[in-house]
């Protein structure tokens, strides 16, 4: 069931179990992606990533993402940004949040690489899933989103898994 944003409330449960999330994030129409530093110690070293990461004590997989992007690309995100919400399981089992959230292109100008990584792009989402350095199950969650429905206005893709 989705709360009055229309974000089901599993991803706003601070109790539930989950390791961690990330988000398409569109900024106009282009998604904003990360490379990841090439370490052999880090999964995916040198892939281009969405934004987001693991979960700290006390948060709910919303609290996470936005968390995430703010360390990760210097942009403050709040619920209403968010459109898409969606649980899986990663390859060990565990469950793991995938968000998607549009923002107005003119906020591009203030985006700032954190940390970690090695720089941000904006791509196309086709651009996205045919770069050789994409990450494979983030290319397979890409694809989910855009084959769900319906669509709204502006095209954007407005479903919620289970809570």
């Amino acid at each position: 069931m989705a709360n009055e944003t229309g974000i089901p409330a599993g991803a706003l449960d601070r109790r539930r179990g989950f390791d961690g999330a990330k988000t398409l994030l569109f900024v106009g129409e282009a998604l904003a992606v990360l490379q990841r530093d090439d370490l052999p110690t880090i999964p995916f070293p040198g892939l281009w990533d969405m934004p987001g990461g693991g979960r700290e004590p006390g948060e709910s997989p919303l609290d996470c993402v936005i968390r995430e992007t703010a360390e990760e690309l210097s942009l403050q995100l709040v619920p209403a940004d968010f459109h898409y919400a969606r649980p899986y399981r990663d390859s060990s089992g565990v469950e793991v949040w995938f968000f998607a959230a549009r923002i107005p292109a003119g906020r591009q100008a203030g985006i700032r690489l954190g940390s970690e990584g090695q720089g941000w792009a904006l791509m196309a989402s086709e651009e996205y899933l045919a770069h050789p350095l994409r990450i494979p199950p983030l290319a397979a969650r890409l694809r989910d989103y855009l084959a769900a429905g319906p669509k709204d206005e502006s095209g954007s893709a407005w479903s919620f898994g289970a809570p």
